[in-house]
């Protein structure tokens, strides 16, 4: 299935993202092995968008994007409960507490 945003084609999902949402997933999600001075820009640059009036919509338009990526691929969310291990007793010579 072909992916058409703006006249710009997008063959994979996170080119459809990047088109969707005008800006580049890594902005939001960050890159293995960043540095810290790294992502501090990376957030400032963020902050600087979401402040712009233009992509005042942003936020609705990720969790719209977040919503459609649940509702299509159910199974990125089987989760299976862990067991709870059982609370140990402490206990002090000899006496049990």
């Amino acid at each position: 299935m072909k992916y058409i945003v703006a006249g710009h084609q997008a063959v994979t999902a996170t080119e459809f993202a990047e088109l969707a949402l005008g800006t580049p997933v890594e902005l939001w999600l960050g890159v293995e092995g960043e540095t810290d001075e790294e992502r501090a820009a990376r957030l400032d640059a963020a902050r600087d968008i979401l402040a712009d009036p233009e992509f005042r919509e942003l936020p609705d338009d990720l969790v719209r994007l977040a919503a459609r990526v649940v509702d299509d691929h159910p199974e990125l969310f089987n989760v299976v409960p862990l067991a709870r291990p059982a609370r140990r007793r402490s206990v002090r010579r000899g006496i049990a507490a």
